[in-house]
């Protein structure tokens, strides 16, 4: 146990067994949280990783107010903490020896962090990061709605799916993931473990893409969506993500959330438009 009630661990089991719970009780907030640890679960199980990721939780039982992890390549992921709170982790991990390479968190609680950390540390933040969460109220059909269907990709179209994403990646500036994909490490990507969809034309052409998260904790996170800028303007877009969006309910989600970028007015605007609400912002920082 460390001073102002952080407790921090490497079993993951364990660490779900008391922090479970809380990380429910809010699963569009703690989404990223959620599925990054089940992420993290599942490759440890497997001996996929080398070193064992550190995961912390503020207090215990009733008391538990917030939790963290570092991943082992230094993603920091932090769910909502006062300026306070995170001045107490700061000097915590830099205490220990651990070094994040980078913070992810609502955009109050990111901040924070980063600021404490360079008081501990001396290393300057910079921002890299910056979107919007929405969450799915009423699912509202696109209208126009474009001729074709949604249809679930199978091993057939892997090639295009992870060419698609590469491409993704390029138009958001997303180099890990560039990296991972050219290194041929594809499960170690963020898209390793989505469920990916296409709008297809109606004869049979693939326009546009989205993804899932696996439900956890009651949860599905729609990333990536992507249409190639040839193809862009015609509402593949909107229906792909409509068609994603109904099948993760359909599965038992509780909750279907997607993060946004904030300089893109016309996908804000697209996901609002079938349903989506704006309920939080977040941020990320890397420490060169």
């Amino acid at each position: 146990m460390l001073s102002d009630d952080w407790h921090l661990t490497q079993d993951i089991d364990g660490f779900l067994a008391l922090a479970g719970d809380f990380l429910r009780s809010r699963p569009a907030l703690h989404n990223m949280t959620l599925t990054d640890i089940e992420k993290l679960r599942i490759r440890g199980a497997a001996g996929q990783d080398a070193a064992a990721p550190v995961l912390g939780r503020l207090g215990s039982g009733s008391d538990l107010r917030a939790v963290c992890y570092l991943t082992p390549r230094g993603r920091l992921g932090l769910t909502p903490l006062s300026a306070g709170q995170t001045d107490t982790l700061a000097a915590h991990l830099a205490g220990l020896g651990h070094a994040p390479a980078t913070v992810i968190a609502d955009h109050d609680t990111a901040g924070a962090f980063a600021a404490s950390w360079q008081r501990h540390t001396g290393k300057a933040p910079v921002p890299f990061w910056r979107t919007h969460l929405y969450r799915l109220g009423t699912l509202t059909p696109p209208q126009p709605h474009p001729a074709g269907r949604a249809r679930p990709t199978d091993a057939r179209d892997r090639e295009q799916v992870v060419r698609w994403c590469r491409e993704f990646c390029v138009d958001v500036g997303e180099q890990a993931s560039i990296d991972l994909i050219d290194a041929g490490s594809w499960d170690d990507s963020r898209f390793g473990d989505r469920h990916f969809t296409f709008w297809e034309t109606p004869d049979g052409t693939p326009a546009s893409m989205a993804a899932a998260t696996p439900v956890v904790g009651g949860v599905v996170r729609v990333d990536p969506v992507y249409t190639p800028a040839r193809l862009r303007g015609h509402g593949y877009a909107a229906a792909v993500t409509a068609g994603v969006s109904r099948a993760a309910a359909a599965a038992g989600a509780a909750d279907v959330v997607l993060f946004t970028d904030p300089g893109n007015p016309t996908s804000n605007a697209l996901y609002q438009r079938i349903g989506y609400v704006r309920i939080a912002d977040f941020a990320g920082y890397r420490f060169p």
